[in-house]
């Protein structure tokens, strides 16, 4: 017998009552809990979308929301967001599902099934489907389910974060579920906290002591904030949680939470400290070898910083496509445009005033000026942002208390490799057995033959060489603007004084010791304070060892 349209339905509908209600039956688990996907055949996927138009009763939609979500149908996902959002409207003439937002002239309309643009339609044209809070509270569980079964480990990590930042009882029936099919450890633990602090509200008391006690060994802040509120009191000095026995228990976890983290605020204090030292010392080590070479205080050297991190801003413009590769490229580029300036300001300027310390200083802060008036001139005065390269995003998160950011990692790793190569360089090459010679006694290196002209040119363009790396690296935490040189030269000249002035060791030990102290100090006393105390501290401390704490040996540095 040929069957009706309304046939084809009822026969559909017959179908979907065999999916969602006997084939569950089969199995201990719930119908969102099947493994794999029930597959629906191409022609059968209009059939089940629009099957959310003619349903009726919270049920069948519960039962259709269920189905959809283990569904094989590639917008699954994307019908269950806009369903949830109310953002799901069907078109009243042609019964068609689409995705509609608002529009000054009604709604602009998209089709759920082909994703065809419908383009703009009158608000009397479509037609909301409706959904009431026991459908809100089954969307946000199945959501939260469909992300805990994702494939990608990463996705199910941050589902289970999500869940813990935002833990509601209609998730605890896809925690427990995922917890079973899980196998990543760190999802595990995620899972289980957010289970945990479900079942922290829970009316029975045995479940709220061991989601307590479940608590402890972690470091979550939400799971602190949680049991903080517990001590709590209203206006009448009665505490918010009325049960002793969890009330007990709650302080007992959060004071071991509360010691535990301060440990690794501790680790991470450092950590952020030593990320500060090694921007000083990429920004302090070119300065510490002009210095000491050539006795030269070079007030431009914050502007070969400048120049390194405009060469990294322009590196990005030319290579839009390849952001992740670009600052691999500035690394030399601004080596090379910084270095070459700066042996054009040796060759033009400082060579004529070698012996006067006071007229380089004046001579190269006007060289300063002239070169932020050009930056302005060229790029404008306002600032410039350098996008991060995707392997320099995100953090490496090793608890809830402490997460180290990968940006600040390369710099610490880029910092010492930048070191580790120059000491290569003045160790193991010609180039620097001749720079250590003028260092030690520029006159006898002169007589032997050493050309200290040129060694000076050379000197002064790698140390302007250096600042200009130390740019790119800035570059990736800070914006790029002209002043960019002017918040780090006072901070190198004090780590150049306190290491000993041309020693690199020195130079790497007063970097790292002072951008320590300096993050220690800024919760007690504040940056500007932290920064005074540091430097009383180096003045205090010259006075006691004028020529800092590793100073160079040799007739010429003791006369």
């Amino acid at each position: 017998m040929k069957l009706t349209h309304i046939d084809t339905h009822a026969v559909f509908r017959f179908i979907l009552f065999c999916l969602v209600i006997i084939l569950p039956m089969q199995s201990t688990a719930a119908p969102i809990a099947t493994v794999g996907q029930i597959k629906i055949q191409r022609e059968d996927a209009a059939l089940l979308l629009n099957e959310l138009i003619t349903a009726k009763s919270t049920v069948d939609k519960i039962n259709l929301i269920n189905l959809i979500a283990n569904s094989n149908l590639p917008q699954h996902v994307a019908v269950l967001e806009a369903l949830q959002s109310g953002d799901l409207y069907y078109t009243k003439k042609a019964k068609q599902l689409v995705y509609a937002h608002s529009h000054a002239d009604g709604y602009s309309a998209v089709a759920v099934i082909g994703n065809e643009d419908l383009g703009v339609v009158g608000s009397r044209a479509v037609r909301k489907i409706s959904i009431n809070n026991e459908l809100r509270t089954v969307l946000r569980g199945v959501l939260a389910e469909i992300s805990l079964r994702s494939e990608n480990t990463a996705e199910r990590l941050q589902a289970a974060k999500n869940l813990v930042r935002s833990p509601a009882a209609e998730f605890l029936p896809a925690i427990e579920r995922a917890l079973v099919m899980e196998s990543d450890a760190k999802v595990i633990e995620a899972l289980k906290l957010a289970a945990a602090m479900v079942n922290l509200n829970s009316d029975e008391q045995v479940l709220r002591l061991e989601a307590i006690e479940s608590f402890r060994g972690s470091l979550d802040s939400d799971a602190m904030s949680l049991l903080a509120a517990m001590q709590l009191t209203d206006s009448d000095g009665n505490y918010l949680e009325p049960d002793d026995l969890v009330m007990e228990s709650a302080a007992a976890v959060l004071k071991q939470m509360r010691s535990e983290a301060k440990i690794y605020k501790l680790i991470e204090n450092t950590f952020f400290g030593l990320s500060l030292g090694s921007v000083l010392l990429l920004t302090a080590v070119g300065l510490a070898i002009t210095f000491g070479v050539m006795g030269v205080i070079n007030m431009a050297h914050g502007e070969m910083m400048m120049l390194g991190a405009y060469t990294t801003y322009v590196i990005q413009l030319l290579m839009p496509n390849y952001i992740d590769y670009s600052i691999i490229v500035a690394i030399p580029a601004a080596f090379m445009v910084s270095g070459l300036v700066g042996i054009v300001i040796e060759r033009g300027i400082i060579r004529h005033l070698y012996g006067r310390p006071l007229e380089t200083l004046l001579a190269t802060f006007g060289v300063s000026l002239i070169l932020q008036q050009a930056v302005r001139s060229i790029f404008s005065p306002l600032n410039k942002s350098v996008t991060a390269p995707s392997w320099l995003s995100g953090s490496l998160e090793i608890n809830g208390a402490l997460s180290l950011t990968y940006n600040r990692l390369y710099i610490i790793a880029f910092s010492l490799i930048v070191l580790l190569l120059l000491v290569f360089l003045l160790k193991k090459t010609f180039v620097g057995l001749q720079m250590r010679a003028v260092t030690q006694n520029r006159a006898m290196a002169n007589s032997m033959g050493i050309r200290t002209g040129w060694v000076d040119a050379l000197t002064f363009g790698l140390g302007s060489g250096i600042a200009g790396i130390a740019g790119v690296a800035l570059s990736q935490l800070t914006n790029v603007g002209p002043n960019l040189g002017q918040s780090y030269i006072i901070d190198s000249f004090m780590v150049v004084v306190f290491g000993g002035v041309g020693n690199l060791f020195g130079t790497f030990f007063a970097a790292m010791s002072l951008g320590v102290a300096n993050k220690f100090l800024e919760p007690f006393a504040g940056a500007v304070l932290a920064k005074i105390f540091v430097l009383v501290f180096i003045i205090l401390f010259i006075q006691w060892r004028p020529r800092g704490l590793f100073a160079l040996k040799g007739r010429s540095v003791e006369d």
